[in-house]
């Protein structure tokens, strides 16, 4: 599924798996995010009581989003070294140099807790090593 050289078939399963990654993650560190947010699970469900789709919604699209630029910058690299590491490297410095600096800007800023950016930073961490991985394993 190549279109105008990029492979959108893997953007679709880097988008997956990094929401799959972040279900797991989430699942995990729940508890640890929702104390340095300084919310309880009530706070954060609507006045019916449930969760609303809505940030699953916006993940799902942005994770997407990620994956496709993602693949824009690792076809970048040339034939042949859209690889699996060139993948989890590309990820990682585009992490470092965009992700946790935006995030820890912007939690400064409003006085958020090092343990909830210490957490999402984290989570963006794997979300673009696990599509980083996956793009490089499917090629662009």
């Amino acid at each position: 599924m190549v279109f105008a050289g990029m492979n959108y078939l893997a953007v679709i399963v880097a988008a997956v798996g990094a929401f799959a990654f972040g279900a797991v993650y989430y699942g995990a560190l729940g508890k640890s995010w929702m104390a340095a947010l300084g919310k309880t699970e009530g706070e954060l469900k609507g006045p019916d009581g449930k969760m609303s789709p809505f940030p699953f919604i916006l993940s799902f699209v942005a994770e997407l989003v990620m994956a496709w630029a993602l693949a824009g910058v690792l076809g970048h690299l040339g034939p042949g070294q859209v690889t699996v590491t060139n993948g989890a490297i590309s990820a990682f410095f585009l992490w470092l140099g965009f992700v946790l600096t935006t995030i820890a800007v912007n939690n400064a800023h409003a006085r958020r807790k090092l343990a909830l950016t210490a957490i999402d930073a984290v989570h963006w961490l794997g979300v673009l090593i696990v599509e980083g991985v996956i793009i490089g394993a499917f090629g662009v």
